[in-house]
């Protein structure tokens, strides 16, 4: 988180504030037991917080809005996307994240199922303590069902090559929802009319897109020290994404990339094969114009007027997704 922090300059004088914060307020959530506590810490205490950051963004959007208001439902964001990297890791059979042991590889999938069942229902219960209504509750339940659509959708066509229709569902349900939901939620929270609280839940749309694209970018070409995951995890869980859906379009060699993909056991050398494949074509630039194209959207949909140093971090932010490298 201090490196996203590093980068987005603007958080310091809307967000920065809260983290400490909700930092506490979420590793307490998870403390009522020593060992499901080991068994989540890891997750709960890292990553980037960039759904609570966006939630608390658009929450301050035209002024302060009460910590007792923003922080529990912040939380409870965090805690939903830790859940679901849980049992993702589980249905991808992942032993990394973040560069450290998975909770399903440490304790086994049995284990691995129940802490993210458990993360999902003290989110669920910091948003019910917190009183927050009938539309902040249905925005929520809507999010954890598509996530789980789109984990089903994904299970059921590994190793499968998707139509470009097919992979824009999948990264929609998956992520883009995600993120248009912390959007959407800060508006509401705020109080904003329909129309700017839809005008965030736009932006967040177009960011998770991007987010999800550049992600799967980093599965083929990041550095597996700064990402925290091996190289080519995608391709061996059966997972096609968007550069091997385009190098299969171009490349002369698509027969070759075809067949390792569909492939249910690949090897190292596999994957190497399949990286200079990629490489040897537009794929890259490809996915970067496509993320590009996704920011822009983003960025257009900002609702106006808005703080300024709400709207440079949304701005900051954007920037960041398109050129991370973790």
């Amino acid at each position: 988180m201090v490196r996203f922090l590093h980068l987005i300059s603007a958080l310091e004088d809307v967000v920065t504030k809260y983290l400490l914060d909700l930092e506490s307020l979420v590793e307490s959530s998870v403390r009522e037991d020593e060992f499901i506590y080991n068994a989540c810490a890891p997750l709960v205490n890292g990553g980037k917080k960039l759904r609570p950051v966006l939630f608390l963004l658009c929450a301050n959007s035209q002024g302060d809005c009460p910590r007792e208001k923003t922080l529990p439902l912040a939380a409870a964001l965090e805690l939903i996307h830790t859940a679901s990297l849980v049992h993702d890791d589980i249905l991808d059979n992942s032993k990394k994240r973040r560069g450290i042991e998975t909770t399903n590889s440490k304790y086994g999938a049995q284990i691995a199922v129940l802490v993210g069942d458990y993360l999902f229902a003290k989110a669920f219960q910091l948003v019910s303590n917190g009183n927050y209504g009938a539309e902040v509750s249905g925005v929520l339940s809507a999010l954890v069902k598509n996530l789980c659509i789109g984990e089903i959708m994904q299970d059921r066509n590994l190793f499968v090559v998707p139509g470009m229709s097919e992979y824009y569902d999948r990264i929609n349900l998956k992520t883009a929802i995600f993120l248009s939901s912390c959007c959407k939620l800060g508006g509401i929270v705020a109080g904003l009319d329909k129309k700017d609280v839809e005008s965030f839940a736009a932006y967040g749309s177009g960011l998770g897109l991007a987010f999800q694209i550049i992600d799967d970018l980093l599965d083929f070409f990041g550095d597996e020290k700064v990402t925290g995951k091996p190289l080519g995890g995608d391709m061996k869980s059966g997972v096609i994404t968007l550069p091997v859906i385009r190098a299969l379009q171009v490349s002369d060699e698509s027969d070759v990339l075809r067949e390792i993909v569909t492939r249910r056991e690949v090897t190292d050398s596999d994957i190497e094969d399949a990286i200079e494949i990629i490489r040897a074509t537009d794929a890259v630039e490809y996915c970067k114009m496509r993320a590009d194209g996704h920011i822009d959207s983003a960025r257009i949909n900002l609702p106006f007027p808005i703080k300024d140093s709400v709207g440079l971090a949304l701005e900051q932010i954007a920037d960041f997704v398109v050129d991370r490298s973790w």
